[in-house]
Order: structure tokens, then C-alpha cells, then sequence
């Protein structure tokens, strides 16, 4: 059966890469009935922070694809240093009691390419144990063969065959002197024990791979495929950083500017991927059904944004296709948790609201917008655009509205067919042309120049609302 797994580290928030590895990772498995496993790797203390713990869970929760195992590493240390010792007690790690290394993570410092501490390589078991024993401290490191030299290969299922010489890798460690495990041993240690067959993630890991599957051999471990995915780029070609870019970077940003999750999702696969059929808005069905690694680009996907808008236009613009396609019933209580947050609610009943909903959601392009710019849709203050004072300014607009404001509260139906039999024929006996009230009355009722029809308009406002606010003009 093939698992894969997502193992972010809480060092900072929720990383728009690592999104795109997640969602990558769980419409692989999706598509062939695999196990997903969410793994936080939260052995560097000194970096965990709970904010970014919390960060990881707010975005990974709104995207809503779930997971189906979880663990953390720092509950599984002991698996960790099990696989160190086994390694030391077959003489394929060994201690190293440099003292100038003792507290570093994987190499000395210093200049130019370093492989190993020759004496420390050297030792014998009984005196490494007796240096051990005595309480030195040391850093358990792997032991790369090095006579003779071989190459470490491995087919990715993006990048293809790969090869490095062992002469090339360093003793990188194991173990610290604090007994802590490196990000080697402990995500090694992990995938062996928890059976993972498929490891995808960015190329930024490609590097660390022909450790790890030295590793995966010297634990006599199946050694899982590997797919390594593109990075995500800046329009000046470098890497994202959360240190750089802040918050355009961070999967929360998108949700907090009125995202739906569903089209996130499909910007984040088409950074880097494409169902190779010229298709841009994709089901999350369609994506999980198209998805394969073949599809997956080798080069770098730009994330277009800019110092005044972090938003990227093409994510802009599926969030709007998402919005029109979306069931109305679905949309509904996205769009009332959002009136809710800026002290607004829907008028009418659940039936009316979502008629409301479908009628405006056409020419809006997030969530936010209908408290924005849809605000005269569920509050009777609202702005009034320069060209909707225009209409209304025109030669007896306003005259003519309050005049239609008495015909409909006169009359006993109030539908778009009766309001629309009303205004021409208020137009036609004072004789303006009807473009005139129209216009005038879209601008009194929404404060808007443009939007739907007007005759949605005066149904989507509603009879008591539409009679006050043409009478008020």
C-alpha cells in the first residue's frame, strides 16, 4: 500500500511550498487509495515555537483535506536513537569525541570540503566505548564507505536517475552529543518504522537524499520512491523565504483575503504541475484524478505578487471561477461567516439569502467582497461609488425614484416582473427613457454604477428596503 507523509516543522508559519507538498502528497494518495500521514518533525527545540505549531494546524485545517495517521517526533526519540545504536553497534556509525564538534549537528566548521575526523573514523570499539564510558562527550556519525568509492543512486519520480560519489559525502551525524537526534536520523528513523513508500517534497531536500539512503540501506530498510518538487520562486527569481517575504508566503494570508480553500488548492497544483490538457479550473475530483508525477514541471514556478498586493492575479482569478461554480448552498455559510466578522447579516430567510447570494456572487472575486462591496446587500449604510452619483444626479432622477418608491409601496406584488411593468411605465408617462430609473435605481440601492440586473436588484434588497431607500433619496 503505498503512505506518504507531510512533515513540517513548527519553525514559522504555514510556507505556501509547503502547502503545494502537502496537497501533492495527498492527491497522490487520494488517487491510489494510500494511507496520508501527517508527521511534525519537532526534534529542533531550540526553534519550535507553539505559534508556529498552531500556525501549520489554522492552515492545514482550512485547506479541510485531513490526514488519515499523526504522530510527532519528539514523542519518538527512543525509535530514533534505537536506529542510532544499531547503526554504532554494526560499525556503521561511529562516535566522534572532537571537541570542537561535539555540539554541532552534522560538520566542523571551517573552509573548504570536509569528510571526517580520520582518527575518530579510526578508533576501536573498545575505545570508543571506554572514551564513552568515561562520560566524553562525542556526536554519533554515520560511517560512509569510502573503499572503495560508489556511487549512491536513485530514480526521482520528477527529477529522474541520480548519482553522487561516496567519496563525495561527508560523515554526516547521527546523533548530537546531547543525544538529540539530526533531521537525517530522526526522518530516516521515522519512515522506516511508520512503512512510508513514497517520500514527496521540495528540491531544496534533493541534497540530503543520498544520506538518507545510505541510511535506508544500513538499516537493511526498503528504500522509499522519491519525488522531489520544484521550488516556488519570487518575481525576481528568488527563493520564497518567510524571512524575505513575510506574509505572502504564508498559506493564512490567502484565506485571510477572502480565499476559498478549493480554489487555493488548485493555484497551489498549478504552480509546478499541469494535467497536461490545457485545463486551469479544476475540481478538487478533477485535480485528484489527473495528478501524477509525469505532470510535474523540473523548472521553478513563479508566485507572482508585489510589494502593494501580496496576492497572485492568476490565484485572484480561479478564486473568482470558484466563487461562480461553487453550489449556492455551500457558498452560503462561507459568505454569513464572513458578514459576520464585519458586524453584518443576511436579511430574510435561508431561501432568501441564498438567492441573494447567487444573484451578486458574479462579479466578485473573494469572500470578502460580499462585505464589501456587497455591503448595501445586508446593511442600509454603505458607500456611494463617484459614477452611481452620477446616474443619480441626473436631470429629475431623484424626483422620479421617490415617485417610484410610492407606486411600489401602493402595490400589493413585488416581484421582478411587476417592478419592472412599474418603472417603464412611470417612464413612459413622464416621458424619460427607462435606461434613466434604471441606472438611477441601481445607484440608490446599491451605490454601485454597474452589477446585476436591476430588476435582481430590487428583489435581492427586498420591497420594505427598496420603498425606504427610494424615498430617502
Amino acid at each position: 500500500m503505498i503512505r506518504a507523509r507531510f512533515a513540517p516543522s513548527p519553525t514559522g508559519y504555514l510556507h505556501i511550498g509547503s502547502a503545494r507538498t502537502f496537497i501533492f502528497n495527498w492527491l497522490f494518495v487520494r488517487k491510489h487509495q494510500g494511507v496520508m500521514v501527517l508527521r511534525i518533525d519537532d526534534t529542533d527545540v531550540d526553534r519550535n515555537t507553539q505559534a508556529s505549531l498552531d500556525s501549520i494546524y489554522d492552515g492545514l485545517n482550512w485547506l479541510a483535506l485531513g490526514w488519515d495517521e499523526f504522530y510527532r517526533q519528539s514523542e519518538r526519540l527512543e525509535q530514533h536513537r534505537k536506529l542510532a545504536y544499531s547503526l554504532l553497534d554494526k560499525g556503521m556509525a561511529y562516535r566522534d569525541f572532537t571537541p570542537a564538534v561535539v555540539n554541532a549537528e552534522d560538520k566542523p566548521h571551517g573552509e573548504g570540503p570536509w569528510l571526517c575526523h580520520p582518527e575518530m573514523r579510526a578508533l576501536s570499539k573498545e575505545q570508543s566505548d571506554a572514551k564513552a564510558a568515561a562520560g566524553e562527550p562525542f556526536v554519533v556519525r554515520f560511517r560512509v564507505k569510502r573503499e572503495p568509492a560508489y556511487n549512491v543512486t536513485f530514480d526521482d519520480l520528477v527529477f529522474g536517475a541520480q548519482s553522487k560519489l561516496t567519496a563525495d559525502i561527508e560523515d554526516f551525524a547521527l546523533l548530537r552529543s546531547n543525544g538529540m537526534p539530526t533531521y537525517h536520523l530522526a526522518s530516516c528513523a521515522d519512515d522506516i518504522d511508520l512503512k512510508i513508500s513514497h517520500i514527496v517534497r521540495g528540491q531544496d531536500h534533493l541534497s540530503n537524499t543520498y544520506k538518507h539512503v545510505l541510511i535506508f540501506q544500513a538499516a537493511g530498510a526498503p528504500t522509499p520512491q522519491f519525488a522531489h518538487l520544484p521550488l516556488l520562486i519570487a518575481p525576481d527569481g528568488s527563493k520564497l523565504s518567510k524571512r524575505k517575504h513575510g506574509p505572502v508566503v504564508s498559506v493564512t494570508t490567502y484565506r485571510d483575503n477572502g480565499f476559498l480553500a478549493s480554489a487555493y488548492i488548485n493555484f497551489l497544483c498549478l504552480l509546478g504541475w499541469s494535467p497536461k490538457d490545457n485545463r486551469e479550473q479544476m475540481s478538487l475530483l478533477e485535480l485528484q484524478n489527473a495528478f501524477s508525477f509525469e505532470g510535474v514541471n523540473r523548472s521553478n514556478a513563479v508566485v507572482n505578487f508585489s510589494d502593494a498586493d501580496p496576492i497572485d492575479p492568476k490565484a485572484l482569478w480561479l478564486n473568482s471561477q470558484h466563487l461562480r461554480a461553487m453550489p449556492v448552498e455551500h457558498l452560503a455559510p462561507l459568505v454569513k461567516k464572513v458578514l459576520a466578522e464585519h458586524g453584518l447579516a443576511p436579511f430574510g430567510n435561508e431561501k432568501f439569502f441564498e438567492t441573494v447570494v447567487d444573484t451578486i456572487r458574479s462579479r466578485f472575486s473573494t469572500l470578502l467582497d460580499f462585505a464589501t462591496r456587497g455591503r448595501a446587500y445586508f446593511a442600509d449604510d454603505f458607500p456611494m461609488e463617484p459614477g452611481a452619483l452620477e446616474k443619480l444626479d441626473a436631470p429629475g432622477a431623484r424626483e422620479l425614484l421617490r415617485e417610484l418608491s410610492g407606486k411600489l409601496a401602493a402595490g400589493t406584488e413585488f416581484t421582478e416582473a411587476s417592478v419592472e411593468a412599474d418603472l417603464r411605465k412611470l417612464a413612459a408617462e413622464r416621458g424619460v427613457k427607462a435606461g434613466v430609473l434604471i441606472n438611477a435605481s441601481r445607484a440608490a440601492l446599491t451605490g454601485q454604477p454597474v452589477g446585476p440586473s436591476v430588476f435582481h436588484v430590487f428583489t435581492c434588497i427586498g420591497r420594505d428596503r427598496t420603498i425606504a431607500r427610494l424615498a430617502k433619496v
